[in-house]
């Protein structure tokens, strides 16, 4: 499965098992991923959620080819029930990234609670790189967890950063080794399973819900300008180019 889905001493684990495609998500696996965090919802036994990778990879983002076979065009796509669904998960989620950790790679740990990062981790969110705009609200939660600059050099930019920097941020709680990393999230998940879960919930409900309305307004005004920016000619030439292993050039478009 390129969704590895595991329930046990009250952690759902998620973990991306695409491997040799550097854990690049499908449509398929969006809503693989998007079940999951509906079910975790209504499910007692779940006390907190953990996203892992590989060593070398946590998700290089969006599987391009499928990406353009299945183009997320509203809401009812995957990819954005997904998205939802993290974003308004009431229990606790954990992240435990090494390796690549690409477009939504990153933006999804803007909506967990608990990130720890290995050394050879590197985040970027190349959306203007493709013709784009950001998702997963990070339009509005970057800013607003880093500064409006550092978000700008990230996102205008869309180049990528290293573990040391996202810590320094605030993206990433703590750094270690790759080995270190899934026994210490592990760990971290087990000690939230343990403490009142309905402790949990209402103190983390109470951290974010000053963000929820405006956070729900945002992704839904980025699916929009996603949804139009997908079909525009500068996407194309980004894709284009993507898939003739050439430069872009954005510069016949105004």
């Amino acid at each position: 499965m390129d969704i590895q889905i595991t329930k046990e001493n009250g952690i759902l684990t998620i973990g991306f098992n695409r491997e040799e495609k550097k854990n690049a998500i499908t449509a398929a696996m969006y809503q693989q991923l998007a079940d999951a965090m509906r079910d975790a919802e209504t499910d007692s036994a779940v006390r907190a959620i953990l996203f892992v990778g590989k060593a070398q990879a946590f998700t290089a983002g969006n599987d391009l080819e499928d990406f353009l076979k299945n183009p997320p065009n509203s809401k009812d796509a995957p990819v954005f029930k997904f998205l939802w669904e993290i974003s308004h998960a009431s229990k606790p989620v954990v992240a435990a990234v090494s390796g690549v950790a690409v477009g939504i790679g990153t933006t999804l740990l803007l909506h967990c609670d608990l990130v720890y990062a290995a050394d050879n981790a590197r985040f970027s969110m190349p959306f203007t790189q493709l013709g784009l705009c950001p998702e997963a609200a990070s339009s509005l939660l970057l800013p607003h967890l880093v500064g409006y600059q550092r978000a700008a050099e990230k996102l205008l930019l869309g180049e990528a950063f290293d573990a040391a920097e996202a810590r320094d941020m605030g993206i990433v709680n703590r750094v270690m080794t790759v080995e270190e990393l899934l026994p210490f999230a592990q760990k971290q998940a087990a000690k939230l399973a343990a403490l009142p879960a309905s402790s949990i919930r209402v103190t983390k409900q109470l951290m974010k819900k000053n963000r929820v309305a405006a956070t729900e307004t945002q992704m839904t005004a980025e699916i929009e300008h996603f949804a139009k920016m997908l079909t525009a000619p500068e996407a194309k030439e980004a894709f284009t180019a993507f898939f003739e292993k050439r430069k872009p050039d954005f510069t016949k478009f105004a």
